[in-house]
């Protein structure tokens, strides 16, 4: 069967495109999948639209329960996943091709390989052919970390022993919990990490940290808190890390 890739999507009133993201994952030609839902018990059809998807997939297990948030859903996720490797896609997401997950194994087959990366389109929610902005990453080396480079959350699928020796997301950050996990583990030199030069992920614009100016505000702040407790640079880090963004805009 080879390496057992568990699958974590947290859901909250997620109804509009939970279908595509789970087919996304379902249809992916790499079968030894075990796939977790995460729901922070929403209101809408969320639920029922899983369940009926899940039914017609055995490896499919739902959990739906209130939450503290997204990164609290991912906590657990991780703490139930019994794979080799772990990843995330985002219950508005959905995965560039059939073959990403096939892709990624093969790379996890060196054994020494901690974590494995890609890049990531974002696309117009109501036009997934329009791409708005591209994430593209590189290889990674230890000063990358002081210019507030990290990859696309979304594209980094790591072995579990990563998160058992590296911890949760840490719940005080609303936003950037992500951003503070990449940190603390691209600092650790006994892992290795391999950048795969291909888009895993296709994300519709209008994420929590991209929603609103109070909300880009809110998550500068909490990059700056991260950047300082990690001793990952200065103020010239965020400066890198936003300017970036804004090239995103440009690459084709």
């Amino acid at each position: 069967m080879g390496l057992k890739l568990t699958i974590i999507t947290a859901t909250y009133n997620s109804s509009r495109f939970i279908e595509d993201c789970m087919n996304s994952v379902l249809s992916q030609d790499y079968k030894n999948i075990e796939y977790l839902i995460i729901d922070g018990a929403s209101t809408d059809d969320t639920l029922s639209k899983v369940k009926q998807t899940a039914s017609k997939n055995s490896n499919v297990r739902i959990v739906s329960e209130k939450d503290n948030g997204i990164y609290d859903a991912l906590n657990k996720g991780v703490h139930l996943a019994t794979g080799d490797i772990v990843g995330f896609v985002h219950s508005d997401d959905f995965l560039a091709s059939k073959s990403i997950f096939s892709n990624i194994i093969s790379v996890f087959k060196d054994k020494e390989v901690d974590g494995v990366y890609g890049d990531l389109d974002y696309v117009d929610k109501d036009n997934i052919n329009n791409i708005i902005r591209v994430w593209k990453s590189c290889d990674f080396y230890p000063t990358l970390l002081k210019k507030g480079w990290m990859p696309a959350h979304p594209t980094l699928f790591l072995k579990k022993q990563v998160y058992q020796k590296h911890g949760n997301f840490n719940l005080k950050y609303k936003i950037a919990a992500d951003y503070d996990f990449m940190v603390r583990i691209f600092k650790d030199d006994t892992l290795k990490f391999k950048y795969l030069n291909e888009v895993f992920t296709k994300m519709r614009i209008g994420g929590a940290s991209n929603r609103s100016i109070k909300n880009i505000i809110h998550k500068t702040k909490e990059d700056y808190s991260v950047i300082k407790s990690n001793k990952a640079g200065g103020f010239d880090a965020i400066l890198n890390k936003n300017v970036s963004k804004i090239k995103q805009f440009f690459i084709r």
